[in-house]
């Protein structure tokens, strides 16, 4: 079956779009690439149609534990042979999977980088011939992306001691710096193909609206909420802020759904499911939400709170007005927020003496820990701010990297090993930290800028 049938026949597609002919024969050849396209542009298809031609196995990496049974569920409905692996199955699960891989039985394998610690995905794969080797989110494997994945920097290492196979590098954001140096930390030629479709979006308008406040947010965004009809998205950073700008709304009598972290994961389906088929549905979300979400007709973005950087902001922005139709961008900028996003920063990298307290605890007070759960844990690491989520960023580090096990909200957690490695290294905690605070430092600026599109045009450039 040829790239075509399998287009027509397997996606129910017409025609490629853009590069992705041409990507997608690249890797029929056996050659590597890096393709940076726009969030929504069809990278996945990239990897997806070669997986049903070329024999063998191809492995996709990628950071987004959260997508991947979406990914796998998708596959899967139009007959392709896909599974994942990560930290949500449980020890039997992840066998089984590793069984069927291991006899050829799955075509379309996606996992997080971590994995490539554990033995038993080594053997599962030594009788696999693996036919293209993928990572999404490729930024997340330089040291000057905003994302940077310690476990990412050891994929080179990886593809080396897979057999250095045909290697595709994909991300819908990445600057030159990133560009070469996630060829570099692949360990492929400088001379690679690059796929870089840019960043431009004519029909993208971009916004900046200064505010103080919560009262001046949401006059702000009400006057756009009517000017601007249609399928509407407001980010914040954090779940309070989000909380809080919803009652206001509700006390307007503006319907809205919500979705984020503390909320249900039927309830969150089911407001993600609802807004899908909204022609008019306005979602108020963290970041989270929009990932693989495929909604062409959202007419405006609005960031309720600033986002870390000009990288997650474009994301973010970028998921308006994917149909061609104008569409609109607004960042409600409050100086105060500045300070938010530092404290971000800080709490989403917690430092390793930090995450080393948390295992001990785990590790000591295991009964304590199992009738107190989080609670507990805050009371004996003595802190109660109740924004700094550096206790479920520990805890959720831990388990990706296979220290412990559990499901954090139940308090099952169970220890596995001490921590080591990339997690407890202190030089290069402080260099993420830094790296993220230049970012930060950029996006003010573009905040700032009378040419946001051109500013971001240049970022990219």
């Amino acid at each position: 079956m040829n790239i075509h049938e399998v287009l027509k026949t397997k996606f129910g597609l017409e025609a490629f779009r853009g590069p992705q002919e041409v990507i997608i024969q690249e890797a029929l050849k056996g050659a590597s690439s890096l393709v940076v396209m726009p969030t929504g542009s069809g990278k996945s298809l990239c990897y997806q149609v070669p997986s049903v031609v070329l024999e063998g196995l191809t492995l996709v990496v990628s950071p987004l534990i959260a997508l991947m049974k979406d990914q796998v569920d998708q596959a899967r409905r139009i007959g392709l042979s896909a599974a994942f692996i990560n930290s949500s199955q449980n020890r039997e699960t992840k066998q089984q999977v590793l069984n069927q891989v291991a006899k050829g039985q799955i075509k379309l394998l996606y996992l997080t980088p971590e994995r490539f610690r554990k033995t038993e995905l080594w053997d599962a794969l030594k009788s696999c011939k693996i036919s293209l080797f993928v990572i999404d989110e490729a930024h997340c494997i330089s040291e000057w992306g905003h994302d940077f994945r310690p476990d990412f920097t050891r994929l080179g290492d990886v593809r080396s001691r897979l057999g250095n196979p045909p290697t595709m590098a994909l991300t819908a954001t990445a600057t030159h710096e990133v560009r070469d140096d996630i060829l570099k930390q692949l360990h492929l030629p400088a001379e690679t193909p690059v796929f870089n479709e840019g960043v431009e979006r004519e029909n993208l308008q971009l916004n900046t609206i200064e505010v103080y406040g919560l009262e001046q947010k949401v006059q702000a965004f009400v006057g756009l909420h009517h000017q601007h009809p249609g399928a509407q998205i407001v980010y914040f950073s954090l779940i309070s802020s989000l909380e809080s700008f919803s009652r206001e709304l509700s006390r307007l009598s503006i319907p809205h759904y919500v979705y984020h972290g503390q909320v249900w994961d039927k309830d969150r389906k089911r407001s993600q499911e609802q807004f899908l088929k909204d022609e008019k549905g306005l979602m108020l979300a963290t970041p989270a939400f929009g990932l693989g979400i495929n909604k062409p007709d959202i007419r405006m973005v609005v960031h309720g709170e600033i986002p870390g950087s000009i990288e997650a902001y474009y994301q973010e922005v970028g998921r308006a007005g994917r149909d061609g139709i104008p569409a609109f961008g607004y960042m409600l900028y409050d100086e105060d927020d500045l300070t938010v996003q530092m404290d971000f920063i800080k709490w989403a990298s917690p430092e390793p003496e930090f995450i080393y307290r948390v295992y001990a605890l785990l590790e000591k007070n295991a009964d304590a820990v199992k009738a107190g759960g989080l609670d507990y844990l805050r009371s004996q690491l003595l802190f109660y701010h109740k924004r700094d989520f550096r206790l479920e960023t520990a805890l959720n580090q831990l388990e990706r990297y296979g220290f412990i096990e559990g499901q954090n909200n139940q308090q099952n957690w169970k220890v596995v090993e001490a921590p080591s490695g990339e997690l407890m290294d202190v030089d290069l905690h402080s260099k993420r930290i830094k790296q993220q605070q230049k970012k930060l430092l950029e996006l003010i600026e573009l905040t700032r800028s009378e040419d946001i599109k051109g500013t971001i045009r240049d970022y990219f450039s």
